[in-house]
């Protein structure tokens, strides 16, 4: 997406790349990690990427929970009513047209819901992505397993 939007010009693999917390230009903005600051407060406003496209004034919350597979369709449910008070208020206070909650959601075993190709897609993300977050998690598990048992 920050390809994309030529945030970024080094490409790097994604196991290697430390994204900077705030990315932009002329016509996009990206957030990492940043809590977004409103005038009351709302108990969930740190999605974990927010991108906005200035010239069409559309925002994306984009939030990518790895749970356990016994929990997808809930946390897909859950992510989505949580942000979702957060979208109306970033359309009022930054005068977007429309703020889009999009959950990207893989289980701690590499499991996808059928709605993931459905926010790849929303995102103009290639179908194929999927593959990439999968094997990212699984290492990822993996890794923590491998501490886990290593640990003395």
């Amino acid at each position: 997406m920050a390809e994309a939007a030529e945030l970024i010009k080094d490409i790097s693999p994604y196991y290697k790349y430390t994204p900077a917390n705030v990315l932009e230009n002329e016509h996009f903005k990206l957030y990492w990690n940043r809590s977004i600051l409103t005038d009351r407060t709302i108990p969930f406003n740190g999605p974990d990427i927010t991108f906005i496209n200035k010239k069409t004034k559309h925002t994306f919350l984009i939030d990518i929970p790895v749970p356990n597979t016994n929990n997808l369709a809930k946390t897909i449910t859950d992510k989505q009513n949580k942000d979702q008070e957060l979208a109306n208020k970033i359309c009022a206070m930054w005068k977007q047209k429309a703020a889009q909650v999009i959950p990207i959601v893989i289980s701690s075993t590499g499991v996808i819901p059928k709605s993931l190709s459905r926010s790849l897609t929303r995102l103009n993300l290639h179908p194929n992505t999927y593959i990439q977050l999968q094997k990212s998690v699984i290492l990822g598990t993996y890794s923590i397993v491998r501490n886990f048992l290593n640990y003395k």
